[in-house]
């Protein structure tokens, strides 16, 4: 049997985009001779549709292009993903299925069984699981279906209490088809290759794992679906972070086992969900590792790239600083969407230094994008009047800081509202984290691109950015960071030095660990609580805060939701 797994960039809720790429994927299998043509998992609405599914007429719409494609299936099979109806009177209305079509009828369906429901995920929200496994026969096959999450759990995966793979086994498959929109983050894509091999040690047949790609708001699939030999030895991997598709003839997979101790191979374990380490001499290093930080690459210029396209928007605008976030924004962004597209501003204060300016300006001659020079000395000078029946008497404070970033805020909508553009937010992790950062002013924007990179794996960034000539000006790397604020202002004077303190920031947020246990790590026991209380006290800030491109186990947003009036570590 010849299949064909068409690895796409689906659109939520764009139903005839979605057809139109799905149909050709059809009559490009068709050309190639394929019986059976594969997509991901819910590739008919695209993933996640949240509360979408809620829409009696989003359900219609996936329905129609299921049976747009249940007419193009004519001698061909087709396995789709998409929202099926529960039949059952008990449960939540839904099913995430995949349903294979051919010669014009529905001739098989499988539905999700394990539920994912922790991080970015919420499926349980929605789906009910399946109770019942069935293989699928098709061109003399008993095919084993399974959906994204069905395969990650081996036996001792302790989310879930049943293994699909178990139950199709009693059914005596001869081929495992895995459909999933697996999302990425810098760690990931190992542990999803690890596991499929771990499915084909244990049931010794091979199994082929069609992704999505494509970023869907702060969500990035990064594809790279597999092929692998009854062998448990990698046959094929689709590129990464763009569309890929690849014809395979099943019969060459079934090989004869030459790999040692197939008969007890290793199970998944919770290391292989969540790849994170505890040692502080490994945390920078696994950070700014050369290979996370070029997937991270990748995944943000597709971040930034799917955001506009999928939205409609054209062109970007952000405020250039001279400093290391918003270079580093600056160059994915004219990397995703062109630099003619973007428009630096820059907004010097009396408390700017010269080279801020002018590292700004060279970095856009660089990139050769438009810039602005905008000052604010004067707009913040009538601030100061108008507040001072009021201010008299008082000193210079974070008041007059913040008057200076919202200042720079107003001037970037300004211009976004009259242009068209969108506003790139340019904070990083570790200022979200601990609430540095101004409500309103340089908080503000439609996007963040850096909002789930430590510093230290921005600089890291900025060097890969720069790894083939210059882009970003060695000075903006090398100097000392600051939000010139204030007089000789630095980020040191308020926060630990960002090799400390991002150590402290990952062991909290990706390690869930808790003070004592960071303590016990080798930190200053006063540091950690000092650093803890400012993460805590800046959820609300983090909670009005603009979408963030997830690259990480653990980003701030929608897959890690914390109350914002909390007693814990205030």
């Amino acid at each position: 049997m010849k299949v064909f797994l068409a690895q796409q960039n689906y659109h939520i809720g764009n139903f005839a985009l979605n057809l139109e790429k799905m149909l050709q994927a059809v009559e490009e299998g068709r050309i190639l001779g394929a019986d059976l043509v594969v997509f991901s998992e819910l590739s008919v609405c695209g993933y996640p549709p949240r509360d979408f599914l809620e829409f009696e007429d989003f359900m219609l719409e996936a329905e129609a292009s299921v049976d747009a494609l249940t007419k193009a299936s004519v001698d061909i099979g087709i396995l789709v993903g998409t929202p099926t109806r529960n039949p059952q009177r008990e449960g939540k209305d839904l099913l995430n299925s995949a349903v294979l079509l051919y010669n014009g009828m529905v001739h098989g369906i499988t539905h999700k069984s394990l539920l994912p429901n922790y991080d970015v995920f919420d499926e349980y929200r929605y789906f009910e699981p399946a109770y019942n496994w069935n293989v699928i026969e098709f061109k003399g096959k008993k095919i084993a279906v399974t959906i994204c999450e069905d395969i990650w759990n081996l036996g001792d995966n302790p989310l879930y209490r049943v293994c699909p793979m178990d139950k199709l086994m009693l059914q005596s498959p001869d081929l495992m088809i895995n459909i999933s929109a697996s999302p990425f983050d810098f760690s990931h894509d190992e542990d999803r290759k690890e596991v499929v091999r771990l499915n084909v040690l244990k049931y010794k047949m091979p199994l082929l794992y069609c992704n999505a790609v494509g970023a869907q708001t702060e969500i990035v699939f990064d594809g790279g679906s597999l092929v692998f030999n009854s062998d448990a030895s990698l046959f094929k991997q689709l590129n990464y972070f763009q569309e890929d598709s690849f014809l395979i003839d099943t019969n060459l997979l079934f090989v004869e086992n030459k790999a040692a101790n197939l008969d007890t191979p290793p199970m998944l374990n919770d290391s292989m969900r969540v790849s994170h380490t505890d040692n502080l001499l490994e945390i920078i290093d696994y950070l700014t590792a050369s290979d996370n930080i070029e997937q991270i690459h990748h995944a943000l210029v597709l971040g930034i790239r799917d955001y506009f396209s999928k939205m409609g928007f054209k062109k970007a605008i952000l405020g250039s600083s001279g400093g290391i976030d918003s270079a580093v924004v600056l160059a994915l962004a004219a990397e995703a969407l062109g630099a003619e597209n973007i428009t630096s501003i820059l907004m010097p204060s009396g408390f700017s230094s010269s080279h801020s300016v002018d590292d700004a300006v060279a970095l856009s001659k660089n990139l050769c994008n438009p810039y602005h020079v905008i000052p604010i000395e004067t707009i913040f000078e009538t601030f100061l009047q108008t507040l001072n029946p009021l201010f008299e008497g008082t000193s210079f404070g974070v008041a007059e800081e913040n008057i200076q970033s919202r200042s720079r805020g107003n001037l970037l909508m300004a211009i976004a509202n009259k242009f068209g553009y969108v506003l790139l937010n340019t904070s990083n992790k570790s200022e979200l984290a601990t609430g540095y950062g101004t409500l309103y002013g340089d908080m503000a924007g439609g996007l963040s691109v850096l909002g789930d990179l430590y510093k230290v794996q921005v600089y890291a960034l900025a060097k890969y950015i720069n790894r083939n000539q210059e882009i970003i000006p060695k000075n903006i790397i090398v100097k000392e960071p600051s939000a010139e604020l204030r007089p000789n202002q630095k980020d040191s004077d308020s926060l630990p030095d960002y090799s400390i303190l991002d150590n402290i920031l990952y062991l909290y947020v990706e390690g869930r660990k808790g003070p004592k246990e960071i303590i016990e790590a080798g930190f200053d026991a006063d540091l950690v609580k000092r650093v803890l209380k400012m993460v805590n006290i800046n959820e609300y800030k983090r909670n009005q805060f603009c979408p963030i491109i997830r690259v990480s186990t653990k980003a701030f947003g929608v897959g890690r939701r914390l109350p914002i009036v909390a007693k814990y570590l205030s």
